[in-house]
């Protein structure tokens, strides 16, 4: 029995009318919702479901265009079809403004204004010449067409009457050999024919001729904005820049410098119009690029366009890399560099120290073959007496630049080396034999062990200024003096790698002075400072090289002292400024420009010894790379060039040369110099300062000590009696 409740759960019951109680048909049915009636019975609700119905195919459509719309394949489509059209109207606008420059003197108007902005009153005067010769010139040919039609109908006459006599003429003589008197008529008569034929085929062929000839001129007016590049650069194909990796044309850097966002350099362009070109000088291949100078218009500084270098290399349709400004001796004047579109990503070729078996090496009259410029020439720098400092971010190529340089000088049998590797990985390894001290390792006793190596080299540069000065000699240490073997003059290179490692060290000693540090006190920054100061004058160099170049970890006094300086890429233009110097950067030397492991081994240098540019304070070398198998076979082939040498870590064995050559001499009274330097040499074999002592050598470093040693009978002697007077001097100090 069912309750009301359950009633209510039912469906509602719709009854259809009956027919006078009639049997009727049962109808089968379905139960619909109340939406499902209201949508059969109800046109309100007919009309909503048919309003959605249109919103729904109104989106579908929305949806359709606008994936059609931004499809790959329509943008590239879209792109094709605004770049013909733009190389139509620009052809046209080129065409218009090349006809109204051929009917007017606006061109010359240009040049003026050019000339006057430029303060060349000379150009001024000869296009105000050729100005006036041009309106002359014009003016004539306006007066010609005023006479031109009488002139033009005359000679329509004349011609007219000359053609009927001479065909008529011709008419009598074919007359006269035919005996026929119908032909005096026939030139004339073919005359008509030929006319009447021309006029068939111009009928014929006109109607063609006009529906091609504005396809024609479409056509003319598109190649013509095409070869102007007349698209704009959002239009180029394949998302390449417009003009990218074309020729440098005036033109282009013209534009380019105009829209640097120079307001002063933009306007007097804009006055000057297209003779903006007289700002360039000739540009000129350079290399694996070009170069042109720039006159800039008063009232624009060389740095402001020196700052925009990455608008000006994007305006030029080149990366940031690939243009150099530097500054030329000339004033208001900059100079462009611009490389070929990926030309500086290419590697260059090997080093000759590799390629060439037989390279010599001759430090007072040769240079090292270090790279290429970026011109593509050979990148050579001279090194005699000079220190060296490179410097650039780590894992950039220094150490392989700086052991370019030192392997070119071992081919040079008459150089001494001394390194210390304070990183310690083996990059210096193949020196094991040619140097005459090798330190390798990253401690403080490895700090330590440095530190001595320089102050040894101090000790060695005041005995050689002692002996120059007592040697008598009024130039100064001389190639023959440096060559000759014995002498005491040969070069000697003192290398540390990663020599911010020193300066950072923070080890004391037993006098309680630091190794490490920046000041005063700290014994490798007082010896580095006292071989700046005079070792160059008695062939002992300092070379170093840093990372990351800072006051901590390389003092101003320090980098100051390197005649030649050198930088990889760094960080910042701080950075920059320490490494190279404020007037290299400020003439355009940006090695934190350079691109970090892009531009690997690439160095900027400036200084001493190296071959700039007149006018530049800096130059780009891309470097030689020797890898470590390469470099060992260099060192092994200036080892069979110069001998084998005895390296110690630790510092050479100290000898008294005063003691020694008293031993030597024994109870003799006197004894020939070259004996004396022989029986040191057996006294003490593996001593590097007697290795190879002559007597004049030994003279000289005697007359260091206070022993002047004089010639009997044309030969250098010692006397045993100055050696003990020395001797016993130096004992009561």
């Amino acid at each position: 029995m069912s309750t009301d409740n359950d009633r209510e759960e039912l469906a509602r019951v719709h009854y259809l009318p009956s027919h006078n109680g009639a049997d009727t048909e049962v109808i089968e049915g379905e139960l619909i919702s109340d939406e499902e009636y209201a949508l059969l019975t109800s046109q309100k609700a007919q009309a909503l479901e048919r309003y959605r119905g249109y919103r729904r195919d109104a989106v579908t459509v929305y949806k359709g265009v606008r994936y059609a719309a931004t499809h790959d394949y329509t943008k590239t489509a879209g792109k094709t079809l605004m770049r013909h059209g733009s190389y139509v109207l620009g052809g046209a606008g080129v065409l218009a403004k090349r006809v109204w420059e051929a009917k007017t003197n606006s061109r010359y108007e240009r040049l003026l204004r050019a000339a006057e902005v430029q303060g060349d009153w000379e150009r001024l005067g000869e296009w105000e010449q050729r100005a006036e010769q041009a309106r002359e010139h014009r003016h004539r040919r306006r007066m010609d067409w005023l006479d031109a039609p009488a002139k033009l109908v005359k000679a329509v006459v004349i011609g007219a009457a000359s053609l009927i006599g001479f065909l008529f003429a011709l008419g009598i003589v074919l007359a006269v050999a035919s005996k026929d008197l119908g032909k005096i008529l026939g030139p004339i008569e073919a005359l008509l024919q030929l006319v009447q034929w021309i006029a068939w085929v111009v009928t014929v062929v006109w109607g063609p001729l006009v529906l091609a000839a504005p396809w024609v001129v479409v056509l003319a007016l598109w190649n013509i904005g095409r070869r102007a590049g007349a698209a704009p650069s959002w239009l180029s194909t394949g998302g390449q820049r417009s003009g990218e990796g074309e020729p440098i044309t005036p033109s282009i850097v013209v534009t380019a410098l105009r829209d640097l966002g120079i307001a002063k350099l933009a306007t007097a362009i804009k006055e000057m119009g297209d003779a903006g070109a007289s700002m360039l000088g000739p540009i000129r291949l350079a290399g694996c690029g070009v170069e042109v100078d720039v006159t800039l218009p008063s009232g624009v500084t060389t740095e402001e366009v020196q700052r925009k270098r990455r608008k000006l290399a994007e305006n030029l349709t080149r990366h940031e890399h690939e243009v150099f400004i530097t500054i030329p001796q000339a004033a208001r004047t900059v100079r462009l560099w611009i490389a070929d579109s990926g030309a500086l990503d290419e590697p260059i070729g090997p080093s000759p120290l590799v390629t060439d078996p037989d390279t010599t090496a001759d430090l007072y009259t040769g240079r090292a073959p270090w790279g290429q410029d970026l011109r593509g020439d050979a990148a050579a720098i001279a090194l005699l007496q000079r220190h060296l400092l490179i410097t650039g971010l780590s894992n950039q190529g220094k150490t392989a630049a700086l052991r370019a340089l030192v392997l070119w000088l071992a081919l040079d049998t008459s150089t001494e080396f001394r390194i210390a590797d304070l990183k310690g990985v083996g990059d210096w390894r193949m020196f094991e034999g040619l140097a005459t001290r090798l330190i390798q390792g990253p401690t403080d006793e490895h700090v330590i062990a440095t530190t001595e190596m320089l102050e040894e080299g101090v000790a060695e540069m005041e005995r050689r200024i002692a002996a120059l000065e007592a040697s008598g000699a009024t130039d100064g240490v001389t190639r023959e003096m440096a060559r000759y073997p014995g002498s005491g003059f040969h070069p000697i290179f003192l290398v540390v790698d990663e020599a911010q490692v020193a300066f950072m060290c923070p080890a004391i000693g037993e006098d309680k002075r630091p190794y490490g540090g920046t000041k005063n006190t700290s014994r490798y920054f007082m010896a580095a400072r006292k071989i700046h100061n005079q070792g160059r004058a008695v062939n002992v160099h300092l070379w170093q090289g840093t990372q990351d170049p800072t006051d901590q970890n390389l003092p101003k006094l320090v980098r100051e002292g390197a005649h030649i300086r050198a930088s990889l890429v760094v960080g910042t233009e701080e950075q920059a400024r320490m490494a190279l110097g404020d007037k290299a950067v400020n003439g355009g030397a940006a090695p934190h420009k350079l691109r970090q492991g892009a531009d690997k081994g690439t160095v900027v240098v400036a200084g001493d010894g190296v071959p700039l540019p007149a006018g530049q304070a800096s130059i780009t070398i891309r470097t030689h790379f020797i890898n470590g198998e390469d470099a060992t076979e260099v060192a092994e082939r200036a080892k069979t060039r110069r001998g084998t040498v005895i390296t110690a870590e630790e510092g050479p064995e100290e000898r008294d040369l005063l003691d020694d050559v008293a031993e030597v001499l024994g109870t003799e009274a006197a004894v020939k110099a070259t004996d004396v330097a022989a029986r040191l040499r057996e006294l003490a074999p593996e001593h590097t300062d007697y290795r190879k002592l002559t007597a004049e050598g030994l003279a000289a470093w005697l007359a260091s000590e206070g022993v002047v040693v004089k010639k009997v009978n044309g030969t250098l002697t010692v006397r045993a009696r100055m050696i003990h007077a020395a001797l016993a001097d130096r004992d009561d100090d």
